[in-house]
C-alpha cells in the first residue's frame, strides 16, 4: 500500500503543476497554431473522413458570437489562464473537453484549487489535437423551423480528432449535425447573426477546387449568408485570421485593428477599415467601425482576438503599454457591457483569448430581429416600430411583457407596450416626436421559459438613435449638403451621399449626375443604381462619391455639384475637394477608353484600348497611400493594344491598388484588385 504522506504528496504537486503551469507538457506541434513541419509533411485529404449532408431547411440563421450563449467550450490542456475560466464559470457553464474520467477529475482539482464554479462546470469525453476550440469549433445555426443545430465543416488542420469534436457536441447537446463540405476554420470566420459574414482569402486558397460562387452557395446554404466579404489580409502573417485583425461587435459595429503610419502595412488596414466604412450593415447604413491599436511585437497586442460572452467582453492583455488604450477602445465601442482584461503571457500576436474559447449558443433563446431607424430620418409624429421575436425554446412569450422603450433628446426613458400582429411580427410606436427631436430606442420582451432579451443586446446604455428631421416642403434630403474631400483615403475610397426620403410617399428618382469635368476634376458614383428607382417613405439610398488620382496641383479648393432629380423637382449638394489630391483631367476621347481585366486577378492583369494615332501609353499602379509602385512607358502604334502586368515579377503584394493610364496626355483611373 502506498504510504499515506507520500500519496498526499504527490496529489498536492500534481495540483501545484496544474495550477502554476496550466498544461500539460505538449509536443510541439501540439503547440502550433500554424502547421508545423511535421504536418506539412502529411499528404492529408482534410475531408478524407468528412461526411457531407443536405443543408439545414431553410431560411437558416447563423448564431453570432454577441448572440445570446449558454455555454462556453474550452479544451484539456488549456491555451488560458485560470483567472479566465473562474471569470466565466461565474456566469455560464463552461464545457471542457477531456480525454477521460481521470483527466475530468485532474481539472476538476485545478479548478477547485482556483476557486473555479465547479457547479457551473461539465465535461465532454473525446480524444483531441490541440486547445484551438474556435477552429475546429462547431458553427450554431437555426434553421427554417426555428430548430437549432450545428454546421460541421472540414478543419483546415491535419488534426483528426479535433475535426471530430462537433460531432461529439451535436451528441451531448442532442441538436442536428449537418455537414458542408467547405475546408474552414473558426479563426477566419465572423458572422453578423443576419446574413452577412467575413473572412480573409485564405477561404479561396484552401478550397482550390471550388470556384468563388461556389464557396458563395455554400456558405448561402448552410449558413444563411447572403453577402460574404471575402478580404485581402493586412496582418501579413502566416495565419490569415480575420480575428487577428477584424471583429463584428453587432450588426451594425466592426472593430478593425490599427497600426501606425510607419508601419508597412498601414494602408492595407486602412484599405481594411475603409471597406467596412464604405459597406451596407445589414442595418442598411453603412458599419460604425472602431479602431484599437494592434502593431504587434512583443509583448503581444492582439485585442481583436477577444470574445464577446454574452454581457462581458474579455480581452487578451500581455503588458503593452497598449493594454490601457485598447480597454478604452472596448468601452468607447461597446457602452453597457462589462469589459474585462485578462492578463497572461502566453498570448501571441496570431494566437490570443479568441482562438482558444468558443461560445455554445443558447439553444433555447429569446431572439429579436429588428432593423432599426438611423441617422436622419424624415419627421413623423408617431413611428411604427416593427420587430420579430423568436422564442426557440418554443415557449409562449408573455403578450404583456413586449415594449419599445424610447427617450426624447435626452429625457427618461417611457415605454408603449406592442402589439402581437401574426407570425413572429410584433408593433409597436414611439408617439408624440416633434421635428428635429433626437430620439434613443430600444426593444424588451421576455417568454416563460424565463429568457428576456433586449435590441440592441445591452439595451439601454447603447440604444438605437435617430434623428426626426424636417426640410419644409421638399420631399428629399440630401445629407452632407456638402462632400468635402480633404485626404487621399477620400479620394480613393469615396464619401458616403444618403439621398433620404422624408416624404410619406415613395419617391422615383430618375437621375443622379453621374459625373463631370467642369471644373477640372472627375468625380463619379461607385456602383450607380439602376434608374428611374423608387424608395419609400422614411427609405435611405446612400451611394459613394470618389474623385481622380492624388497629384500636386495649385493649393486651392475646387467646387463641383452633385444633382439628384425626380420628375417634378431638382436637389443638389456641393462637391468640393482640395486641389492638391487631383489630378485635372480633359474630356476622354471615346475611342481611347480602357478596358481592364481580370478585375479581381490571380496573376496577370491587361489594360487594353484603341488607339486612333500612335501615341505614348504609361501605365502607372499606385498603393493607397499614393505611392507609386510600378511604372511603364511605352510608344504605341494606332490600332488595338493590350499592356500586360505580372505581378509576380513586380513583386506586387496582395491588395487594393489605383491604375493610371496615360494616353497622350488623357489619364483614366480606377481600382484593381489583386488577391493571387
Amino acid at each position: 500500500m502506498m504510504d499515506t504522506k507520500y500519496f498526499l504528496f504527490v496529489i498536492v504537486f500534481a495540483l501545484l503543476s496544474v495550477t502554476l503551469f496550466g498544461q500539460e507538457k505538449k509536443t510541439d506541434w501540439q503547440k502550433l497554431h500554424y502547421l508545423s513541419e511535421e504536418e506539412m509533411q502529411i499528404e492529408f485529404d482534410f475531408t478524407r473522413d468528412f461526411y457531407e449532408t443536405d443543408p439545414p431547411a431553410p431560411p437558416v440563421r447563423n448564431v453570432a458570437e454577441f448572440d445570446q450563449m449558454q455555454a462556453v467550450l474550452i479544451r484539456y490542456p488549456f491555451g488560458i489562464p485560470y483567472t479566465l475560466i473562474k471569470e466565466m464559470a461565474d456566469d455560464i457553464e463552461v464545457i471542457t473537453i477531456v480525454a477521460n474520467p481521470s483527466q475530468e477529475q485532474t481539472v476538476l482539482a485545478a479548478y477547485t484549487a482556483n476557486n473555479v464554479n465547479t457547479g457551473n462546470c461539465s465535461f465532454i469525453y473525446a480524444a483531441s489535437d490541440s486547445y484551438w476550440t474556435r477552429d475546429y469549433g462547431p458553427w450554431y445555426v437555426f434553421d427554417g423551423n426555428n430548430q437549432p443545430g450545428i454546421v460541421n465543416f472540414p478543419y483546415n488542420r491535419p488534426r483528426p480528432n479535433d475535426n471530430d469534436i462537433p460531432i461529439h457536441m451535436a451528441t451531448y447537446l442532442d441538436i442536428d449535425l449537418y455537414g458542408m463540405n467547405l475546408s474552414h476554420t473558426g479563426g477566419n470566420y465572423m458572422t453578423c447573426g443576419l446574413g452577412k459574414s467575413s473572412s480573409t482569402d485564405l477561404i479561396w486558397d484552401e478550397n482550390p477546387g471550388l470556384s468563388e460562387e461556389d464557396i458563395d452557395s455554400l456558405v448561402f446554404h448552410y449558413l444563411g449568408i447572403e453577402n460574404y466579404f471575402v478580404r485581402p489580409d493586412p496582418l501579413d502573417e502566416y495565419i490569415k485570421h480575420i480575428d487577428c485583425w477584424g471583429k463584428f461587435l453587432s450588426p451594425g459595429k466592426v472593430l478593425i485593428g490599427e497600426v501606425l503610419e510607419s508601419d508597412y502595412r498601414y494602408a492595407d488596414f486602412e484599405a481594411a477599415a475603409n471597406f467596412f466604412k464604405n459597406t451596407t450593415s445589414s442595418y442598411g447604413i453603412p458599419y460604425e467601425v472602431f479602431r484599437v491599436m494592434t502593431p504587434g511585437g512583443s509583448p503581444a497586442t492582439a485585442y481583436t482576438n477577444s470574445l464577446i460572452l454574452n454581457n462581458k467582453v474579455f480581452v487578451p492583455l500581455s503588458g503593452s503599454t497598449l493594454d490601457d488604450e485598447a480597454l478604452e477602445a472596448y468601452e468607447e465601442a461597446m457602452p453597457g457591457y462589462e469589459i474585462v482584461g485578462i492578463m497572461y503571457g502566453g498570448w501571441q500576436n496570431t494566437d490570443a483569448l479568441h482562438c482558444r474559447t468558443k461560445g455554445v449558443a443558447d439553444l433555447g433563446m429569446l431572439y429579436i430581429k429588428h432593423i432599426p431607424l438611423l441617422g436622419m430620418i424624415g419627421h413623423q409624429y408617431d413611428y411604427e416600430i416593427s420587430a420579430e421575436v423568436i422564442a426557440y425554446s418554443g415557449e409562449d412569450i408573455y403578450s404583456d411583457s413586449v415594449f419599445v422603450y424610447y427617450s426624447v433628446n435626452g429625457g427618461d426613458f417611457e415605454s408603449n407596450l406592442m402589439e402581437y400582429e401574426s407570425g413572429t411580427t410584433w408593433t409597436g410606436i414611439i408617439n408624440d416626436i416633434e421635428a428635429g427631436d433626437s430620439v434613443s430606442y430600444y426593444l424588451y420582451a421576455a417568454d416563460e421559459s424565463d429568457r428576456k432579451a433586449m435590441h440592441p443586446y445591452i439595451g439601454q446604455p447603447d440604444p438605437h438613435e435617430f434623428i426626426a428631421f424636417w426640410i419644409g416642403d421638399d420631399p428629399l434630403l440630401l445629407e452632407p449638403d456638402t462632400l468635402l474631400f480633404l485626404t487621399f483615403d477620400d479620394c480613393v475610397n469615396g464619401l458616403p451621399f444618403n439621398i433620404i426620403n422624408v416624404s410619406n410617399d415613395s419617391i422615383e428618382i430618375t437621375n443622379i449626375t453621374p459625373w463631370s469635368v467642369d471644373e477640372g476634376f472627375l468625380w463619379e458614383v461607385l456602383d450607380m443604381p439602376d434608374l428611374p428607382l423608387k424608395i419609400g417613405s422614411d427609405d435611405t439610398l446612400t451611394i459613394n462619391v470618389v474623385v481622380g488620382i492624388p497629384v500636386r496641383s495649385s493649393g486651392e479648393l475646387l467646387q463641383d455639384t452633385i444633382f439628384v432629380n425626380t420628375a417634378e423637382n431638382e436637389f443638389s449638394s456641393l462637391i468640393i475637394v482640395d486641389s492638391d489630391l487631383v489630378q485635372g483631367l480633359e474630356e476622354f476621347d471615346s475611342e481611347n477608353q480602357v478596358d481592364v481585366y481580370p478585375n479581381p486577378f490571380q496573376s496577370q492583369l491587361w489594360f487594353e484600348f484603341d488607339l486612333n494615332r500612335n501615341e505614348n501609353v504609361m501605365v502607372n499602379l499606385f498603393d493607397l497611400s499614393g505611392r507609386l509602385v510600378y511604372s511603364s512607358q511605352s510608344n504605341l502604334n494606332h490600332g488595338l493594344q493590350r499592356v500586360k502586368i505580372d505581378a509576380s515579377r513586380i513583386g506586387l503584394k496582395p491588395g487594393t491598388y489605383i491604375y493610371q493610364v496615360v494616353i497622350g496626355k488623357e489619364p483614366q483611373t480606377g481600382k484593381i484588385i489583386y488577391k493571387p
